[in-house]
């Protein structure tokens, strides 16, 4: 273990995610240990640390040749103190991430949010690579979004910049969302706003594939719909239809300001691939500016479940930069 590497660190609720990532974005070894969420996520930072130590250990090196970390958390956190103002889904509330871990490790520890170092993974060596000015969402469970300009993450002045899911799709008669609005995007282009959408509309036509579907399994998930789509169900596809008319709006109308040149789509709900990817884009162009639409291309997200920890990897290399 001779060589210089960067910690990249994905925190979740069930799982953390750790690597230790070269400086041109390569993982040299990657693995996962569980989410200490007792006594308030006390423990966290102290299991990150024993982490990384037992693996320098097992690659028969030191923490001499780990350069620094960089990490995404959940929640709403200040990225320039490493402050969580809080996490819920892992009990912190007012906790300093960044001096704690800087104090159980030694090293430099560089903070975002977990959307953002996603972002930042997919635009150094995944979908987004040789483009400084993109857009990334993730379409998963909810709905979530990180955006580059000029290779750096927007913030915001208080770090909520990027918080696609919660564009309003629907100003009356919308859904509920978790946020304590109603039509919000989340709502409807999340895996569970298409499941919803698909059950309240099974009715309508009872020849459809997925009305058998959901009496066999009394529930329908994202994949059941496209997957319908895709073998050309009248109700599967009109739902597809549904879905990427409310993203390719909100994506039109954030890119006339933004002007991006590569869209990033990630999350489970990416798996549908094509048929997604070009539903969204015709109605995309349909909103979007021509020059806007011209300029922008969209990728569906190639890093999976390692976007998390190249994107903290990122991170940590340009803090290093920024402090030499």
């Amino acid at each position: 273990m001779l060589d210089k590497w960067y910690v990249g660190v994905d925190i979740g609720g069930t799982t953390i995610k750790l690597a230790f990532v070269t400086t041109e974005g390569e993982i040299v070894t990657k693995w996962e240990i569980p989410t200490n969420t007792s006594e308030d996520g006390k423990h966290i930072t102290k299991d990150i640390a024993i982490a990384i130590e037992e693996k320098c250990q097992e690659l028969e090196g030191n923490k001499a040749n780990l350069i620094s970390i960089g990490l995404g958390a959940p929640g709403f956190i200040n990225m320039e103190t490493g402050f969580i103002y809080q996490a819920v889904n892992i009990g912190w509330k007012d906790f300093p991430l960044k001096e704690e871990l800087e104090k159980e490790t030694g090293l430099s520890v560089t903070v975002d949010n977990d959307a953002n170092i996603a972002a930042l993974g997919e635009m150094w060596t995944g979908a987004g690579e040789g483009a400084s000015n993109l857009l990334c969402v993730t379409l998963g469970t909810g709905v979530g979004g990180g955006i580059i300009a000029n290779g750096q993450i927007l913030h915001g002045v208080n770090g909520m910049a990027g918080e696609i899911g919660h564009y309003t799709s629907l100003a009356e008669g919308g859904a509920p969302c978790n946020c304590g609005k109603t039509g919000c995007l989340e709502t409807i282009a999340s895996a569970t706003g298409i499941s919803r959408i698909a059950i309240e509309k099974v009715a309508e036509e009872p020849t459809s594939i997925l009305q058998a579907k959901l009496y066999e399994f009394n529930t329908l998930t994202s994949k059941d719909v496209f997957d319908a789509a895709a073998a050309g169900d009248k109700l599967a596809n009109s739902v597809v239809n549904e879905v990427s008319f409310h993203l390719g709006l909100a994506l039109a109308n954030l890119s006339n300001g933004l002007n991006p040149e590569k869209i990033v789509i990630g999350g489970g709900v990416s798996k549908a691939g094509d048929v997604l990817l070009n539903a969204i884009e015709r109605q995309f162009k349909r909103f979007a500016l021509g020059r806007v639409a011209e300029g922008c291309e969209f990728k569906i997200a190639t890093l999976g479940n390692d976007a998390g920890v190249i994107g903290g990897a990122w991170l940590a290399k340009q803090n290093v930069v920024a402090t030499k």
